[in-house]
């Protein structure tokens, strides 16, 4: 995410104030969030804004649903994608995939390099996983936000 929490903060206040109705709002911040569970980690900003201009979503939505997967809340991200993802791909080790889980949710720094070496084998759980996660997580803040914008906007009408 660029320009920390604050600058986040501002950017979830400015969606307050857009036309859209509050339904494309909140679906394009739930696509967003989908997004950034994606495992093009570092990619997610730029198909944040493929995509909503594709279906024609708001892109300033979009992208802050995508910047919403902080740093820091990745590894538990992508370790619960691969203990779901690990459980639900046959012939998959979920073994394997609570041991990589595990340690990306124990580790705050995990480099590139041994990020390739512990997922490799392990991407279609990946996949699998995040495509689950992020699903949730896309419903989740679709329900969240909808709710939020609509008792705001009656708040702020005359």
């Amino acid at each position: 995410m660029r320009g920390g929490p604050r600058a986040l903060g501002a950017r979830l206040s400015a969606l307050l104030r857009l036309d859209d109705p509050p339904w494309r709002i909140a679906l394009a911040l739930a696509v967003g969030v989908f997004i950034s569970c994606t495992p093009l980690y570092g990619l997610q900003t730029l198909l944040s804004l493929v995509v909503a201009t594709g279906c024609r979503l708001n892109k300033a939505a979009t992208v802050t649903g995508a910047w919403l997967n902080l740093p820091w809340f990745a590894p538990f991200v992508y370790g619960a994608a691969l203990w779901v993802g690990g459980r639900l791909v046959p012939g998959e080790s979920a073994r394997d995939a609570a041991e990589v889980a595990g340690l990306l949710a124990a580790s705050w720094r995990v480099s590139w390099r041994e990020a390739v070496a512990l997922l490799r084998g392990l991407s279609l759980a990946l996949v699998v996983g995040t495509t689950l996660v992020g699903a949730v997580a896309g419903a989740v803040t679709w329900v969240i936000a909808y709710g939020v914008i609509r008792r705001r906007r009656s708040m702020m009408s005359p």
